[in-house]
């Protein structure tokens, strides 16, 4: 990351990385706010995840394996996987893209490398933290979805578009 690109995130991170490193101080920080990111966004509470790491380039996120999320053989179901990968690469984006830009999903490309029975973590991971300067651009955000003995049985790719706020 260039000098330019730590500047602008340290000194204007996202409201959303705002929020998560103040409610860390709480007791119950990380629970809170993964409530309030399922109010923000429903559909991820199917999953009960709970953000247990964020910050710009890493997040990681945990749910169980409870009945609502298993599929006829009583695996991890494919989709709530697919939910997971989400909720870890929009947190990711939205810890890494500073408050002067904005990012939407654009497209996932997911592969079922294996099964899973167990409770699950997905970790989302950027090499490398992009300039953010006036052009559009995409970055590809990459998840691995882990049963509790650290296999990626789901792994996705999240393309997110960036581009500058209008002002």
């Amino acid at each position: 990351m260039s000098a330019d690109a730590t500047a602008a995130q340290s000194a204007d991170p996202a409201p959303t990385f705002r929020l998560w490193k103040k409610i860390q101080e709480l007791p119950l920080g990380n629970w809170l706010f993964s409530q309030a990111v399922c109010f923000k966004a429903p559909y991820f509470r199917t999953v009960r995840p709970l953000i247990r790491e964020l910050r710009p380039g890493l997040c990681r996120v945990t749910a169980p394996n409870r009945r609502g999320m298993r599929n006829h053989l009583g695996t991890y179901h494919a989709i709530a996987s697919c939910n997971m990968a989400e909720i870890a690469g929009g947190m990711l984006t939205e810890a890494t893209v500073p408050a002067t830009h904005r990012w939407i999903p654009a497209g996932m490309t997911v592969e079922y490398n294996a099964t899973a029975t167990t409770a699950v973590t997905a970790i989302a991971r950027l090499e490398e933290i992009p300039e953010f300067g006036a052009e559009k651009f995409d970055i590809i955000v990459p998840v691995d979805v882990l049963d509790a003995d650290g296999t990626a049985f789901v792994t996705a790719r999240i393309t997110m578009h960036i581009s500058p706020k209008r002002r």
